[in-house]
């Protein structure tokens, strides 16, 4: 009993070593194989929603389509075989993706339409970051999110102060232009102040009269201004910050949770042993 045990538990972990571990030869094979088979399921649904290609070869989409369901499926069950606590994958950040990338063919069954959520899977492809081995640019990132996260209020003041202006400068193409130029509202006025102030210009609306001109001009202008101050914002905090911490791609086996230091031996979400 014992001896089956500990084959049972030697299978597990075998399978965990592969599906989750980027370190290992197989593992690195197993992502390779995941994202290529994800891309080109991605590939499938575009295809499909070309109706000269879906006509001429529907079965052949559809049949592959399925294919990768079930692969995507069987993938699904097994990384929540091999872990101690499913729940802990099921309900984690890459374990609801996975689940949403793999229920759309099946709800299609049901629903007529739905197949085009399948397109859901681009977002696995985030697993090419554990293959590029981009964890040990993680210090970094980490740098990052801790000099957004120190530079929140500043970006607030900044948003509502661009909110007001965009009101402002809204109310007053408005009194300026008028409907018969476009302007139909207050709320359309600001749509437009918005587009300029940012610097995108569609061209559905502009102004006609000198005045108003005038004030586009000094809008446009000032928009370049304005895109450089949450950079400023930022930037000032990243300087501040030095925090490097090196992080590599290993799971714990218990609970899933990876991003641990280097040469840790226990997990730092549950303390079970690495």
């Amino acid at each position: 009993m014992e001896q089956k045990n500990n084959k049972q538990v030697n299978w597990k972990s075998r399978l965990h070593d592969i599906i989750y571990e980027a370190d290992t030869k197989e593992g690195k094979l197993f992502d390779i194989i995941l994202i290529i088979t994800i891309i080109i399921s991605i590939v499938l649904v575009m295809l499909e929603s070309v109706s000269s290609i879906d006509q001429k070869y529907h079965n052949i989409l559809n049949i592959s389509e399925w294919i990768i369901t079930i692969l995507f499926t069987i993938e699904y069950i097994a990384r929540i075989i091999c872990i101690k606590k499913p729940t802990s994958y099921i309900f984690s950040f890459y374990g609801i993706i996975d689940f949403l990338a793999t229920i759309p063919k099946y709800i299609s069954l049901i629903f007529v339409g739905t197949h085009a959520l399948i397109a859901l899977r681009a977002l696995r492809l985030l697993r090419v970051f554990r293959i590029l081995k981009l964890a040990r640019y993680m210090g970094a990132s980490i740098n990052l999110v801790a000099a957004l996260k120190a530079s929140r209020i500043k970006i607030f003041v900044f948003l509502f102060a661009i909110i007001v202006l965009t009101i402002i400068l809204g109310t007053i193409m408005y009194l300026v232009e008028g409907p018969q130029n476009g302007f139909t509202s207050i709320p359309y006025s600001m749509y437009w102040a918005i587009v300029t102030l940012t610097t995108v210009g569609y061209g559905d609306i502009s102004p006609h009269t000198p005045f108003g001109q005038f004030i586009a001009s000094i809008v446009m202008v000032l928009g370049y201004g304005i895109i450089a101050v949450p950079t400023g914002i930022v930037t000032s905090e990243l300087t501040k910050a030095d925090t490097k911490v090196p992080i590599n791609t290993q799971h714990c086996t218990n609970c899933g949770s990876d991003k641990h230091l280097d040469n840790a031996k226990y997990c730092n979400n549950c303390g079970a042993k690495l």
